[in-house]
């Protein structure tokens, strides 16, 4: 049977741990993980298939990676996740040298396929019956050893009308507190200090189970779990964060007082265009809340422009929002038509060219306003994450401030440490950057 794994992720942080989860399962099963496909029996792509972009980069993946079928010693390629799950039909058809094609829900299905006699002839395992890893505990981390992210939820129960996600993972099912809990006893005894909650919805956790203190109560067990020192939360849903929830990241001394809340748009037109449940006077009540309750909360959020039916009046009411809320992070994306969403049939679609120069413009003022804000942090101290020295330069450390996401916000440029990666120390914000933030140890070495 074949012996070496490669795999190639894509996507978001929710297709990581499963991407994570999957090696680990084949790890138990005696496979072994190779970081060089040339030199994998089984290549394993776990595609994205959210937006139009992420589709032909998932494409373009797949047949690089059919290639050593030929160039290299793959016997077999699998092509699991999002677009495996959208387009099962279209890929086997398009790309033969697929041998087995598993969509979201079929994951521990994958070392019996390849248990299996390699004569098989069943490609598509996309409408098996749903399979869920409960407990990963032998998760491969391809994260920095003191951090990992943590899937909380499958799924998603919002019907917004840019979002593809509900149809191609269902609606909401969230993990037990015992599974998670599990999992970040394991991953904390291996090192593991900064702990990012991750779902397609994270503050809807537990509500499909009776518990709508769900995430407060996973919150308040795992600040006991010894090791874990960060708890962050990211892609919570406005309309069900709630005062009780803002007190909890308030009082737990290990939750970043950082919160992660996707707006898309600040209009009501466009906020019921888009099928979202909010409203700009519910968005604005929520946002001074947070701030009131969680005193130099960070916020991060994202926007969409060019999403069908936007003026520019629109527009306009969306960037001098941005202005007034001064957000501490925020992500703009030009709107993607996606086919099988319900704004792909919207008839009043905006020029792709309109919606990115509206994207340019809203980041151009968020980095005006990110500036400043990192100009008024000179002069705090704040713990920080080290996380290992620049790449580039090769001289001096890099780290993350609580209010500093993974992947998605600025690092902070420490100097003169000599700390080492994943240690947690105080520094003193010594300058700033666009996003970014420059530092040095309170006691250096």
């Amino acid at each position: 049977m074949p012996k070496k794994i490669g795999m190639v992720s894509l996507g978001c942080p929710k297709n990581l741990v499963d991407s994570e989860a999957l090696l680990g399962d084949l790890g138990v099963s005696g496979y072994e993980m190779t970081p060089d496909e040339s030199d994998a029996d089984v290549i394993i792509v776990n595609t994205c298939g959210f937006l139009q972009s992420a589709v032909k980069e998932s494409i373009d993946t797949i047949l690089e990676m059919a290639g050593h079928k030929t160039d290299g010693r793959c016997q077999r390629l699998v092509v699991t996740g999002c677009l495996a799950e959208r387009h099962p039909e279209e890929l086997l058809q398009e790309i033969p040298e697929i041998d087995h094609l598993l969509g979201t829900k079929q994951y521990p299905l994958l070392k019996h396929l390849l248990n299996g006699p390699d004569g098989s002839k069943e490609r598509n395992h996309t409408h098996e019956p749903a399979q869920y890893f409960d407990t990963p505990g032998n998760r491969v981390l391809t994260t920095p050893f003191y951090s990992a992210y943590v899937k909380i939820a499958e799924g998603c129960s919002n019907k917004c009308a840019f979002c593809i996600i509900p149809k191609l993972r269902g609606p909401i099912q969230s993990r037990s507190e015992e599974s998670i809990l599990d999992e970040v006893k394991q991953l904390a005894a291996r090192g593991v200090r900064e702990f990012n909650l991750v779902s397609q919805d994270t503050t809807l956790y537990g509500y499909d189970i009776g518990r709508k203190r769900g995430l407060i109560q996973l919150l308040e067990a795992m600040a006991k779990v010894q090791g874990v020192d960060w708890i962050r939360l990211f892609y919570n849903y406005p309309t069900v964060l709630t005062t009780e929830l803002m007190d909890a990241i308030q009082r737990i001394d290990k939750v970043c007082k950082y919160i992660d809340v996707p707006l898309q748009h600040t209009h009501d037109f466009m906020l019921k265009h888009m099928i979202r449940q909010e409203t700009e006077h519910g968005v604005r009540t929520m946002i001074d809340a947070l701030r009131q309750r969680i005193p130099g909360v960070a916020l991060r959020t994202t926007f969409i422009t060019g999403f069908p039916g936007e003026t520019e009046a629109h527009f306009e009411h969306m960037l001098d929002f941005v202005k007034e809320m001064q957000f501490d992070h925020v992500g703009v994306f030009a709107y993607s038509d996606e086919p099988g969403t319900t704004a792909f049939d919207y008839s009043d679609k905006v020029e792709p060219e309109v919606g990115a120069a509206r994207r340019d413009q809203l980041m151009a003022a968020q980095r005006e306003i990110a500036l400043r804000k990192n100009r008024e942090r000179v002069g705090q101290t704040h713990p920080a994450l080290v996380e290992g020295l620049d790449t580039e330069d090769g001289i001096l450390m890099l780290g993350r401030l609580p209010f500093q996401g993974p992947d998605v916000d600025g690092q902070v440029i420490l100097e003169q440490c000599e700390a080492e990666p994943g240690d947690i120390i105080p520094v003193r914000i010594t300058g700033a950057l666009d996003y970014d933030l420059v530092a040095t140890p309170e006691n250096p070495n």
